[in-house]
């Protein structure tokens, strides 16, 4: 007995003991681990273990933002971005109420009160899911922790390597709110967060799937886009409506439960359907596409190295030196130095472009091209095409020309080279581009599905015309209208400012401007007869008239350029000097320097583009002061500093009288000239001056027109010179140009917000006296009779 009790006893002591050492064990255990854990948080904090980025990397997180281009009126015209870094920066006081409180009754209930970790719920996920297993146990990860991640963690290959990085972003997460608001970290979630299909950021979310600001979503919006964020794939509301919506109501059933809406509001929000406004992230489309890209190759242009450039770009490379070295636009990424001392990245330092395009103008513009381009003329040209065996060319071209010609486009096609590339023989190839296959073309009317040989869609697409429009304020150069072609997705060649082709008739108030800087008048006479001239290598020149009006009667030379008569042109550069006018012409900002100083350049042979004819015709209504382009006022950092402020260049090219004559005679373009259809078509009162101009054959339509607010100009032809039209009736540039020009400035002067008027007057010298014509030179002819002789001067030249 007493050997059982002394027996119970040591078992006692004994289970006394090791319970002591188990305990003892489970605290040197407890003191080794938190020993341990401190240690290895202080490697990570050091950045001895993983990357711990530095104390300037943490103030300072490397957030790539899109650069946004906005126009004058304060419209966003598009973002230049990486393919997978669409975002805009939009900071907390323009987030929605609605967006902070599903987030943090959503993802982080106790954001608040935590500094970085919710030791509560890291217990809680590691009871539930390591303990008891459960899957649906919740994160553990604070808002903070997952700014942590998407800031510094690269996607996990694997469990462990997600487990490693778990600690150090506990450490980072502390780390940000040391050094962060509240306020700054969810407004930095929100703004790195990726919501698919292009939507990087909050900003992009917003206008991508409900076509709105930040601060404008509704309770159920935000509630969907906060949904996405546990798994933007799984909570695709583009490709699963119905469990987005579900996911959508959790989010309410959340803020609910944290008291920011009431049980009834909770009712009605979650039996809303999930009604999206959705519009895709594509640079190619929208308002202002040709100038953008114009806009992004200056900005992001490299300086010219000659030996990069070869034989035949030897203008190319002038032009881009020059602007190097004058344009501080031009190469401005490449020329400039960010905070970090590097040069400005464009699609990722989030800058914003202030430009002069005025979003309404701009939209004029666009809609002028497409209803005359679109509405009337290629229907009447694809017309034409349908009794041609040459087309999409003119019929002047024999099947065997029209043959090399195609043969060549084929060459240069992206298919023909992938091919080459690929090692495909020539028979291949061939063979290849003449096989009918399935494929969808855009037309003026939206796409459609068809079946064609790759050979015939290469000719499908060369027969669209093109057009190119500018329009920019005289006094201040401000362009507020850009137009490169008539859709950018397949058409992508700049016609308004890279383009350039012959001027034809436009070019002779160059010439009468000289004229009147020597001592010329408006008035002063000529006989209207045949001009005979000898050019320097022996030859005689004799221009062409087709009109047989008042042949050897005595004209003013207000009447020779109203009616754009050949033979005064002649008569005059042959009083003249062809030198004298290419000095001039490149006075008025034109930079071809192949112009040729012929007499023959009197009636506009030469190439040049849009943008400087616009630029040039400045000079007129701005009393002989030619104003350069202005694009843009002014770019912004990220943070709403100003780095570059632009002003206008101008520069006098003729004196004030002689601008003022200038006017004169312009007015009398249309007045009573080959511009008259604005009077009596399209029933202008304004003052405008104006000019029409018309290529050999009608490869080229040009209009410039001239008010005192506003210069612009179109040109409208094929891609190449021998597309056309083969009939003078719709080839002139009266007919193909001035109709687009028309068209822009009735919406334009219909616009009370512009503030430009019909009534509006051109500023004339105060000594100005305009001189008087004789009766018999100032006798404009029927309007059914000028229709039919409109340009035809222009078409012998």
């Amino acid at each position: 007995m007493i050997n059982a009790k002394i027996f119970v006893f040591l078992c006692q002591i004994r289970t006394e003991f090791m319970r002591k050492k188990i305990i003892i064990a489970l605290w040197i255990l407890l003191f080794v681990g938190i020993g341990t854990s401190i240690f290895l948080f202080k490697l990570i904090a050091n950045g001895q273990i993983g990357y711990m980025p530095p104390v300037e990397e943490l103030e300072n997180p490397t957030v790539k933002f899109a650069t946004q281009i906005f126009s004058e009126d304060g419209k966003t015209l598009g973002t230049y971005s990486l393919s997978k870094e669409n975002r805009l920066y939009c900071s907390y006081d323009d987030l929605s109420p609605f967006l902070i409180q599903a987030l943090v009754a959503t993802e982080d209930a106790r954001f608040i009160s935590h500094s970085g970790i919710d030791g509560k719920a890291l217990l809680r996920t590691l009871v539930k899911r390591v303990l008891l297993q459960q899957k649906n146990a919740g994160g553990g990860s604070t808002l903070t922790q997952q700014l942590s991640k998407q800031l510094y963690s690269p996607n996990a290959e694997n469990l462990l390597d997600r487990i490693v990085q778990k600690p150090i972003e506990w450490v980072i997460a502390v780390k940000l709110e040391r050094y962060y608001t509240k306020e700054e970290i969810l407004a930095m979630y929100l703004n790195k967060f990726d919501f698919l299909h292009n939507a990087v950021g909050i900003y992009t979310a917003s206008k991508t799937y409900f076509n709105c600001l930040p601060h404008e979503l509704k309770i159920e919006q935000a509630a969907t886009l906060i949904g996405m964020c546990q798994n933007p794939a799984y909570f695709n509301p583009l490709r699963r409506k119905e469990r987005t919506r579900g996911r959508r109501n959790i989010v309410l059933s959340q803020m609910k439960k944290a008291n920011y809406i009431s049980k009834q509001e909770l009712d009605s929000l979650q039996n809303l359907p999930l009604v999206l406004d959705y519009h895709s992230v594509d640079h190619k489309e929208g308002l202002a596409t040709y100038f953008r890209e114009f806009l992004r190759t200056t900005l992001t242009a490299k300086k010219p190295v000659k030996s990069k450039y070869r034989g035949w770009q030897k203008q190319q490379y002038y032009e881009d030196s020059l602007a190097w070295a004058t344009d501080p636009l031009y190469g401005f990424c490449n020329k400039n130095k960010n905070r970090e001392g590097k040069n400005y990245n464009l699609y990722t330092d989030g800058l914003k472009i202030h430009t002069t395009i005025n979003s309404h103008m701009q939209e004029y513009a666009e809609e002028a091209v497409k209803q005359h381009l679109g509405g009337y003329l290629q229907p009447a040209f694809f017309k034409e095409l349908k009794h041609k065996s040459q087309a999409p060319y003119t019929r002047h071209l024999s099947i065997e020309e029209v043959k090399k010609i195609m043969d060549k486009a084929v060459r240069q096609s992206d298919r023909y080279r992938e091919m080459k590339k690929a090692g495909s023989s020539e028979k291949d190839i061939t063979k290849a581009f003449h096989t009918k296959l399935p494929m969808r073309v855009w037309s003026w009317n939206g796409y459609r599905d068809t079946i064609l040989t790759p050979y015939d869609s290469l000719k499908y697409y060369k027969s669209f015309l093109r057009a190119g429009f500018m329009s920019m304020d005289p006094r201040t150069g401000a362009v507020r209208a850009y137009v490169g072609g008539p859709e950018y997705t397949h058409f992508q060649y700049d016609m308004a400012s890279k383009g350039r082709r012959q001027v034809g008739s436009t070019i002779k108030p160059f010439l009468y401007s000289l004229a009147m800087e020597n001592g010329f008048t408006p008035c002063d006479l000529v006989r209207n007869e045949q001009q005979h001239i000898v050019t320097e290598d022996g030859k005689l020149w004799e221009p062409r008239n087709a009109s047989t009006k008042r042949i050897g009667d005595i004209v003013s030379l207000k009447w020779g350029l109203a009616n754009s008569n050949n033979w005064i042109s002649a008569y005059l550069i042959s009083k003249l000097s062809p030198y004298a006018l290419v000095r001039l012409i490149h006075s008025f900002g034109v930079e071809n320097q192949a112009i040729e100083p012929t007499p023959s350049l009197c009636l506009g042979p030469c190439d040049i583009s849009v943008e400087e004819m616009v630029s040039a015709y400045t000079t007129f209504a701005n009393g002989g002061i030619r104003t350069a382009p202005l694009f843009v006022t002014n770019i912004t950092d990220n943070s709403g500093n100003i780095i570059a402020d632009f002003t206008p260049k101008m520069h006098e090219v003729i004196s004030q009288n002689s601008a003022a004559n200038m006017i004169t005679m312009l007015k009398a373009v249309v007045n009573e000239g080959t511009g008259i259809r604005l009077r009596y078509k399209y029933k202008f009162t304004a003052e405008i001056g104006g000019k029409t101009g018309t290529t050999n054959g009608n490869s080229d339509g040009w209009f410039m027109g001239v008010t005192p607010n506003l210069v612009s100009g179109c040109w409208v032809g094929g891609e190449d010179r021998d597309i056309h039209f083969d009939r003078m009736y719709y080839g002139q540039g009266a007919a193909m140009a001035l109709p687009i020009w028309a068209e822009y400035m009735k919406k334009v002067y219909n616009d009370s917000i512009l503030g430009i008027c019909q009534t509006d007057t051109f500023a004339m010298p105060e000594d100005y006296v305009p001189c008087t014509v004789n009766s018999n030179d100032n006798n404009p002819i029927l309007t059914q009779d000028k229709e039919k002789e409109e340009g035809l001067d222009d078409f012998f030249e």
